[in-house]
């Protein structure tokens, strides 16, 4: 079905809280459309769009939908019994999933599409703010807040079309873009993918959509994107591919990292010249890596280096990435999306190098039963350098759930944690809900603890409650 948003005058969304697909409602309003949507609460994502003119449905309920709406747009959390998706189908309204129309907008123009298991948004961010300070004006899709335009989404007037690709359901398949940037490669979405060779036979089909004059730009220090790219080379000779990473075996690597309080310092060689020196105001290596890519990207579209450090420096991070709320009791409080084991151990390490003589409080909420149960074990060894660590209940995904998994409990993850590191035995607590954190954490605070709760659930809403003035 061919969709072409010049003809459409009135669209609904359903879920339309949701970070991404919240983007695509504001690229319409931009457009001149009368926009409505639904979600099941009101958010201050939802307040926002209030302020641009969109009409806004807490809850969902087929009133919602008038019939002389020409499309509905739907998030992918949303399940095939929602009532609006219903009605919309039964009185023949076109229908579209968020993906799909991010593809409608993305692909009439020079594209720019980041993905990867981790740091998608960090990294689609560094790239489109250094579009932005080199003045080639490019329009942003983050599947988060950039403070710099207090949005999700800077519409550009330019070709160059920044957006974050997302690997679940393959939903990035709809995207077809110049120029791709792979940052890693880790099973995840385990409710949809079978094993990593599914998640990797996924990213291979997304990178076949590159043109015969594309550039994949990408992680060479990742073995499973070092495979791909191996196969790439093979079965597409004529995309131009282009490594980065701390191996001198990249086209692009770094040297010298120090990661020091509050800042990260570190030189860059390019085909072994030096660039410089560069930093960021972003913990761990993991964002390092994420900078290199932007570096890489840049040096692909010819911006002067040193628009390139300047635009890193003053790189300020994104909701929810490592945000520092504020204080609380005399301690810093940090909100992160980190509920991938890898991520979690990766922010956790960051964080002690970034406050070394500062204990570390981890306030963690683990997301999705499924994710739970198949990375079970790596779960156990992410925590270790924390100096205490309170776990919620596992936060279920409406819809993306096995009843069969539903009887895990964070409370085994406690145990087993405690029982393969006796260390920590006083130093990891188990929450029932977020109230009863709360308390633990009250009862458990010290002046002068790094907070950093970590989350894809809504865990988040006690580091805002308690850094709110």
């Amino acid at each position: 079905m061919e969709i072409c948003f010049d003809r459409v005058e009135k669209v609904h969304f359903i879920g339309i809280g949701g970070v991404g697909i919240s983007a695509i409602a504001r690229l319409l309003r931009v457009a001149g459309k009368e926009v409505s949507g639904s979600d099941i609460q009101n958010s201050s994502i939802c307040d926002d769009l209030k302020k641009y003119g969109v009409k806004i449905f807490i809850g969902h309920s087929e009133n919602n939908i008038e019939k002389d709406t020409d499309l509905v747009i739907y998030s992918l959390a949303i399940l095939d019994n929602n009532l609006e998706l219903k009605k919309a189908k039964k009185i023949g309204i076109n229908i579209i999933n968020y993906h799909q129309a991010l593809g409608i907008f993305f692909n009439k123009k020079n594209g720019i599409a980041v993905c990867g298991t981790h740091g998608k948004s960090t990294t689609t961010a560094m790239v489109g703010l250094l579009l932005d300070d080199a003045k080639l004006d490019p329009s942003i899709v983050v599947g988060s807040i950039v403070p710099r335009y207090n949005s999700n989404l800077k519409v550009g007037k330019s070709q160059y079309f920044v957006a974050e690709a997302c690997e679940y359901k393959r939903s990035f398949l709809n995207l077809k873009p110049k120029i791709i940037i792979l940052n890693n490669i880790e099973l995840d979405h385990t409710d949809y993918y079978l094993n990593l060779d599914d998640l990797k036979n996924a990213f291979k089909e997304f990178i076949d959509n590159l043109p015969h004059d594309g550039i994949l730009i990408c992680n060479g220090d990742d073995i499973n994107v070092k495979n791909l790219s191996s196969k790439i080379r093979f079965y597409h000779p004529e995309v131009e591919i282009m490594s980065f990473g701390q191996s001198k075996d990249n086209d692009l690597y770094v040297s010298n990292i120090r990661l020091e309080a509050g800042i990260s310092k570190y030189k860059v060689l390019y085909l072994s010249k030096e660039l410089g020196e560069f930093s960021i105001k972003a913990p761990g290596l993991f964002n390092v890596y994420n900078s290199l890519a932007a570096i890489s990207l840049g040096i692909v579209l010819g911006i002067p280096v040193k628009t390139i450090q300047r635009s890193l420096t003053n790189f300020s991070g994104i909701w929810r990435r490592f945000e520092i709320k504020g204080t609380y009791r005399k301690s810093l409080v940090i909100s992160d999306y980190a509920h991938h084991p890898t991520a979690i151990k990766a922010t956790i390490e960051g964080a002690k190098r970034f406050y070394p003589d500062r204990r570390i409080f981890v306030v963690f909420q683990p997301h999705q039963y499924n994710r739970v149960k198949k990375l079970y074990d790596s779960f156990l060894d992410c925590f270790n350098n924390a100096d205490i660590v309170i776990i919620t209940e596992i936060f279920g995904v409406v819809g993306r759930e096995k009843k069969e998994d539903q009887c895990l409990s964070s409370l085994y993850l406690v145990n087993d944690i405690i029982r393969k590191e006796s260390k920590l035995a006083d130093k990891v607590f188990y929450a029932k809900d977020l109230i009863h954190a709360r308390k633990i954490i009250d009862e458990k605070i010290q002046d002068g603890d790094i907070l950093l709760f970590m989350t894809a659930g809504d865990l988040y809403k006690i580091a805002d409650e308690i850094t709110k003035k």
